[in-house]
This record gives structure tokens, sequence and C-alpha cells, in this order.
């Protein structure tokens, strides 16, 4: 009987410690500045980012996990089909994130959580 406690005690403590982290909460919906809806939602130990709109519907176009105080992965423009390196930070009801081809050519835009 004190095993199975000590167990539930260890179990309860390791979930509690491994979701407390430095980053803000990514996941929900989030209005881009070209007008559309992306979804962000876990999948696994990463994040997952989906666009939303008729055209891109449920394609996957990012994937993201935690990083210190914010977010590292790889983040896809629907339109050109191009993958890029990314990180995101979020800060309250905005997200930034931030595409980098070959490491130098890096272009930033924000998103509004609705």
């Amino acid at each position: 009987m004190a095993k199975r406690r000590m167990a539930a005690m260890l179990l309860v403590l390791t979930t509690a410690a491994g979701s407390a982290s430095g980053a803000e909460r990514i996941v929900g919906n989030w209005h881009t500045p070209s007008g559309h809806v992306a979804r962000i939602e876990a999948c696994g130990a990463a994040f997952c980012i989906f666009a939303t709109a008729p055209q891109f519907k449920d394609k996957q176009i990012g994937r993201m996990t935690e990083s210190g105080d914010g977010y590292a992965g790889e983040i896809t423009d629907p339109e050109t089909d191009r993958t890029y390196a990314g990180t995101a930070t979020v800060n309250g009801s905005s997200l930034k994130l931030t595409g980098c081809a070959l490491k130098i050519f890096c272009r930033s835009q924000t998103w509004t959580k609705l």
C-alpha cells in the first residue's frame, strides 16, 4: 500500500515538473497577417501548426518544440511550399514567428491569439 502511494506521488510530481516550462502557451487559434487563421496543437512532444484557410485546409505548415522561453522548429510558407528554420515566442496574446533561410535571411511576423 505504501509503495502504491509513493508511486502515485512520484507520478504526480513527475507530471507537474514536466508541464512546467519557461515558454508561454502556444496552443490555440492565431490570426495571421495575411488574414487567415492558423491552429496550433500539441502533437506528441511537439506543437504542430496547421493552416485553416480553404485552399490549405488543415495542411500542416510547421512543427515546434519548446526551447528555453520560446519554441524552435520549422515553418512552411503554404503559398510557396518553402520550409524555413523557425523560432517563436509568445507574449500574452501575441506570437512572434521568425523564419530563416541559411540562418542569415530572416523574416518575422506577429500573429494574434483569437
